[in-house]
């Protein structure tokens, strides 16, 4: 272990997440909302303290091994909402929990939000917040992985402890740099597209800029209370539909389309097929018993309304148009349920991602063929490809943390005083990076308690970072080899 090394490497990627404080100062200077002198003090603090930091462990060696990233990654993230949360208290004059709470949710791309009268919030404040979730949304770790190695610091081992999905030692190009600079091409390419087609459908340049920051992480934040459907369009729910679902495929998958010029990668890859699909199964089935149950009158009437709200869903964004906590019958938990899948690996989406449930499903199959022929060998395929014993393992540890985790953390959410209802959508919804919930959080976690608020924030990190990054911390094993 190279504590050292990390907490080096640490102090230089704080001084790099400093220099994000200087847009929203810009945007404040432009608009003359008087936050400027916010965003400067928490510029010097992180600067300085990265600084400090940096000079200190100069002289330590920074080649990583697997488990110093780990280390990497979480210092990193607890950190960076640290430093996230002061303009919030220094501006709107947030409580630390509160403060904490808005940047961890930000980060993490959740959406779930602590703040009301978001209307009414300087517009840098504003723009500070769809800010945090676009750059949480690729991940800060990958974007400095792009950079490092120019100073000499190799970054194979943070990349694999951050990036999203199971199949972590995957690489769209040779160079883990180059890697890290594509996935940041396709990712500026689709929000600059994503802003533009808001502008043109009706925002205002902000609104459009800001609005597409979080459509493309899948992350939900919004500069109005009434969220998307504060400006009543068709038109800007299907742009949103059509990007939260990009920003919910695979990357690696863009890229290799963007770089053959072609569609074809995406109906060739097995896990963007069952996503799709799998969007498509949820919708129907949300639009029929929205138009059975007399919700609306027609069958095509309740698909128009019911595809936003899926998609949004499915894709851990949580946007809303409408109130889907006062939709008939099962609805809203269902909603719930789908968030658990969530989009594809190596996508800004949360959940378990579409790859694990099919192994999940297609392990569970052989199961039940084995019990038929017990002397059969029938290996786990997905797509065509075998997959090895050790990731089928894998997936089936990473699901039984998950469940574990999940009512570990539901228990200790009854236990601050909410109700079971209300405890297992605020644990789903933090754990899955969704944003909305049940019961008392189906807006906010304003009214819960600030027991309740770090229970979340461990929950959206443990999502965000797939659980095992940061569980691995704690087991003596990783300390004592």
């Amino acid at each position: 272990m190279k504590l050292g090394g990390s907490i080096r490497i640490v102090g230089l990627l704080n001084i790099g997440f400093s220099l994000t404080m200087l847009p929203p100062l810009l945007v404040s200077a432009w608009y003359q909302d008087g936050q400027w002198l916010h965003f400067f003090k928490a510029f010097l603090i992180g600067f300085s303290g990265g600084l400090v930091v940096w000079l200190l462990a100069r002289n330590q060696d920074t080649t990583l091994r697997r488990k110093d990233g780990f280390v990497v990654v979480t210092l990193f993230w607890i950190t960076l909402s640290l430093l996230g949360a002061m303009p919030f208290v220094f501006g709107p004059h947030l409580g630390f929990i509160d403060a904490l709470y808005e940047a961890v949710s930000g980060f993490t791309t959740t959406g779930s939000t602590i703040l009301t009268h978001i209307d009414a919030l300087p517009r840098s404040m504003l723009y500070y917040r769809q800010q945090l979730q676009w750059l949480g949304g690729m991940g800060l770790v990958v974007l400095a992985v792009a950079i490092l190695p120019l100073l000499g610091i190799g970054g194979m081992r943070i990349y694999r402890a951050e990036t999203p999905g199971p199949m972590k030692d995957e690489k769209i190009t040779p160079r883990l740099a180059s890697s890290a600079r594509a996935l940041w091409v396709i990712y500026v390419s689709l929000t600059v597209a994503c802003a533009l087609a808001y502008w043109l459908a009706g925002m205002t340049p902000f609104d459009a800029i800001t609005h597409s920051f979080s459509t493309i992480s899948t992350g939900g934040f919004s500069t109005h209370d009434a969220s998307l459907g504060y400006f009543q369009s068709e038109l800007i729910e299907v742009i949103a539909t059509v990007f939260m679902l990009c920003g919910a495929i695979n990357f690696s998958i863009h890229f290799t389309a963007f770089r053959n010029g072609s569609l074809s990668p995406y109906m060739r890859d097995v896990e963007v097929r069952s996503f799709l699909l799998f969007v498509l199964a949820a919708l129907l089935m949300v639009a029929s018993v929205l138009w059975l149950s007399g919700e609306y009158p027609s069958l095509p009437h309740a698909l128009v309304n019911a595809d936003f709200e899926v998609v949004s869903v499915i894709t851990s964004t949580g946007f809303g148009a409408d109130d889907f906590t006062h939709w008939p019958l099962f609805l809203p938990v269902f909603l719930i349920f789908i968030s658990f899948i969530g989009g594809c690996g190596g996508s800004t989406a949360g959940g378990m991602k579409v790859m694990r449930v099919l192994l999940l499903m297609k392990q569970g199959m052989r199961e039940v063929d084995t019990l038929v022929h017990p002397r059969s060998v029938r290996p786990v395929k997905i797509g065509g490809r075998t997959l090895s014993e050790r990731t089928v393992q894998a997936v089936w540890g990473f699901f039984a943390i998950y469940v574990v985790v999940f009512v570990l953390l539901t228990l200790a959410m009854m236990a601050t005083g909410l109700d079971q209802v209300s405890a297992f959508a605020a644990v789903a919804t933090s754990i899955n990076n969704l944003g909305p919930g049940l019961g008392e959080v189906a807006y906010n976690f304003a009214s819960v308690s600030p027991a309740a608020k770090l229970i979340s924030m461990v929950a959206m990190l443990l999502g965000r970072l797939e659980i095992f990054t940061i569980l691995v911390l704690f087991t003596p094993a990783f300390w004592l080899e």
